[in-house]
This record gives C-alpha cells, structure tokens and sequence, in this order.
C-alpha cells in the first residue's frame, strides 16, 4: 500500500497570544489525488505550506502534544531529500531566483539537483543536463535557455521553475499561488501546462484564493478558515454558491464554463 502523500493529525500553529494560524487540522492526502487548498488570505494556507516544506513546526496544543506531520510516510526528513520527491513551485521562490546576480536560465534549473540557485563547485553531469533540457521543453521554455533569470516576465519565470521542480521526476508538486502577478491570458496558458504535468501521472497540490484557477482536472477540494479545515471532499459538491459563501463570508455565486468554474460575489 501507497503511504499518503500527506497526513496532518490535531495540528496547531501559533505564534504569540493570538488566535492560532493553524488549529486542530486534520488532513490526508493521498497520492494520485489531484488537489485545491482554497481559501481567503489569513486562511492558513501559507502556514500549511510552510509545515509541507518544513519551514515550519507544530506547536503543542492545550495537552502539550504538537500533532504529527508525515509526508509520504515520514514525519523526519532531509530537506534536500524531500525535495527530490516534492516540488515545490511559489511567487516567494521566483523572487529568490530573480534577485540572483546573472543567473542563467540552464544553471536554474540544473542547479536543482544540488538544492542551490547556481552550478558553481558542482560537477554538472550529461543525464542532469538532459533532464534538464527535457524538463524545459516539457513546459515550453527551452527557448528561454541562455536568457537570465532576472529577464523574464513572471510567466516565462513559473515555467522555469516548474521545470526546475521536473527535473527529479518528483512524485508530486505543490504549487503555492502559482498564478500570483500573471495577466489572464499568460495565466490560462501557464494552467493549461500545468494540466499537461497533471495527466503525465504528477499529483499537484494547487494552494490558491482563486477559483478559476483550479483545474479541471483536480476533483478535491480542503477548504481552509480562520486556521481550520471548514470542508474536505468532492469538488462537485463543495464548489457550489452556498458552500463558498459560508467560506469567503460573502454571498457568491458560482458559474461554469465547460470544465473550469468562477466564482462571483453577489
């Protein structure tokens, strides 16, 4: 049997004497399920995000226990370990990317088989550089080779770096607002690659507000409030008007074109 790709159990994150970030979470997500974290800012999610990526640890709660965070099975891990088997794709990560001084395009992405944001003192061999050519062509940016990473617009920068993620051939991604700063047409582009990556056998763990972002191909939803898990199921049962109206505290309406959905504030 598959262990779960991720398994939260009683969690619970603070910080100070304020309301918890995270309080009480319980959730299991099975690998091979494509899923939406949805929820509003100050929902949670990037806390959850944070204890995936391990940047973050439980606290304990009120009986001094701290609740348990396994990911494919584990609760301890080498981060670098990790990282060959999740890849993890967010607007925070690009701007540490971009910031880098004349890093190239190749070096990005190659560079993620050491965990570091460049090749130097690293021995690059062939079938790293293959992988990370096929990884570049796999999400339309081999043309982008040669180009520095401060020089793209944002859209070309997801692409990179989810290919930078592809390299590994990890077992899922987790993708942390991925369309945050993209204009609508690059946007629907940059999701429909991210369908391709879906069908290609990758579970995506999409963490957005939007939910025109979510694709047609994710059929689970966690709904995330005030540091809670609200709901967690089928999206054709929690993607309706009531549903999200009880989540973002406003009534809302839902609409559906083909495959994709909006959600409209009335």
């Amino acid at each position: 049997m598959t262990d779960p790709l991720l398994e939260i159990e009683d969690v619970r994150v603070a910080r100070g004497a304020g309301r918890p970030m995270l309080d009480g979470v319980d959730l299991t997500i099975p690998l091979g399920r494509h899923t939406a974290i949805l929820g509003r800012n100050g929902s949670g999610k990037s806390t959850l995000v944070k204890l995936v990526t391990r940047q973050l640890y439980p606290t304990a709660g009120p009986d001094g226990a701290p609740g348990r965070v396994r990911i494919f099975g584990r609760e301890a891990w080498d981060v670098f370990e990790l990282r060959r088997m999740l890849g993890v794709v967010s607007p925070a990560l690009q701007t540490d990317y971009a910031g880098e001084d004349r890093l190239e395009v190749f070096d990005a992405v190659v560079s993620g088989f050491f965990a570091a944001r460049g090749v130097w003192n690293h021995a690059v061999t062939e079938p790293m550089r293959r992988a990370s050519r096929e990884a570049l062509e796999r999400m339309g940016a081999g043309h982008l080779i040669g180009r520095e990473m401060a020089s793209l617009s944002t859209g070309e920068a997801r692409r990179v770096l989810i290919a930078r993620a592809l390299t590994h051939r990890p077992r899922a991604l987790l993708l942390d607002e991925p369309c945050a700063g993209l204009d609508p047409a690059t946007r629907r582009l940059f999701l429909e690659t991210l369908r391709e990556v879906a069908r290609d056998g990758v579970t995506l763990v999409l963490v957005t507000h939007h939910v025109e972002e979510i694709l047609p191909e994710i059929g689970h939803l966690v709904l995330l409030r005030e540091g809670r898990v609200l709901a967690e199921g089928a999206k054709a049962e929690l993607l309706t008007g009531a549903v999200l109206s009880d989540l973002f505290g406003m009534a809302t309406t839902v609409e559906r074109r083909g495959d994709w959905s909006w959600a409209h504030l009335d």
